[in-house]
Order: C-alpha cells, then sequence, then structure tokens
C-alpha cells in the first residue's frame, strides 16, 4: 500500500471504530492505528521522492514535446513555402503554355486562311473556266 491507502484505511479505522456513550470520541485499537500511522510516515520519503522524479520528468516530456511541436511548426513553414513556390512556378508555366498555344492557334488560323483563300480562288477559276466552255461550246454550234 502507498501512503494514501494507508491513510484512508485510517480514516476508516475511525470511522468504523466504537463510539463511546454520550461523547464525539470513539476506542480504537492504538496499536493497529499507529502501525498503519508509522508506515505512513515511512512511505511518504519514498512517495515524495517518486513524486520530485515524476515533477522533474514532467518537466522534461514538455520541453521535449516543445521542441519537438517547434520543429514541427518550422517545417510546416517550410513545407508552405515550397508549396507557395510551386504554385508561383505552376502558375508562371501555364501563363506560358497558354500564349503558346495562342500563338499556334493564331499561326494555323493564318495558314487556314490562306488555305481557304486558296480553295476559293481554285473554285472561282473552276467555275469561270466550266463558263467558258459552256460558250465554247455554244459557239462551235
Amino acid at each position: 500500500m502507498d501512503a494514501l491507502e494507508k491513510l484512508e484505511a485510517a480514516i476508516t479505522m475511525v470511522k468504523e471504530s466504537r463510539a463511546v456513550p454520550l461523547s464525539a470520541s470513539c476506542v480504537v485499537h492504538r496499536g493497529e492505528l499507529l502501525g498503519l500511522l508509522d508506515e505512513v510516515t515511512g512511505a511518504l520519503p519514498g512517495d515524495f521522492a517518486s513524486a520530485k522524479k515524476l515533477l522533474a520528468h514532467r518537466e522534461d516530456i514538455i520541453e521535449e514535446g516543445r521542441q519537438s511541436a517547434e520543429k514541427l511548426i518550422a517545417h510546416a513553414r517550410e513545407e508552405v513555402a515550397r508549396m507557395v513556390e510551386q504554385t508561383a512556378i505552376v502558375a508562371a508555366a501555364r501563363e506560358e503554355v497558354d500564349a503558346y498555344i495562342d500563338s499556334r492557334l493564331a499561326t494555323l488560323e493564318v495558314i487556314l486562311n490562306k488555305t481557304l483563300e486558296a480553295v476559293n480562288r481554285g473554285r472561282e477559276r473552276l467555275a469561270g473556266a466550266s463558263d467558258k466552255d459552256v460558250l465554247s461550246q455554244l459557239a462551235d454550234d
């Protein structure tokens, strides 16, 4: 039993002891109670030493947790900075890609317009040639 349990046992012994009639006193076995109290006084220095070690260890754990949290925060800040930089790089790359695609589409548009003009001229020539053929056939008749 630790010191607290022994103190609780002593309190229980007093509570459960026989009351002296017409008084607030009780009859307690002196030897048992003194034995429990001696055990309490013997256990207290050990319990205090354990408590001091626990408190000292607690401070170490708190400090270790604080250092770990600082490292984690620093790592998170670095990660955020890296992600922001990557986002900026991606945005710049996207702008470059959009500009490249736009220039390629503009070039394709010019080529298609020239091709369409050539097709239209060719169709006009064919239409004009067939009109001449019809006129020449009429002239031959």
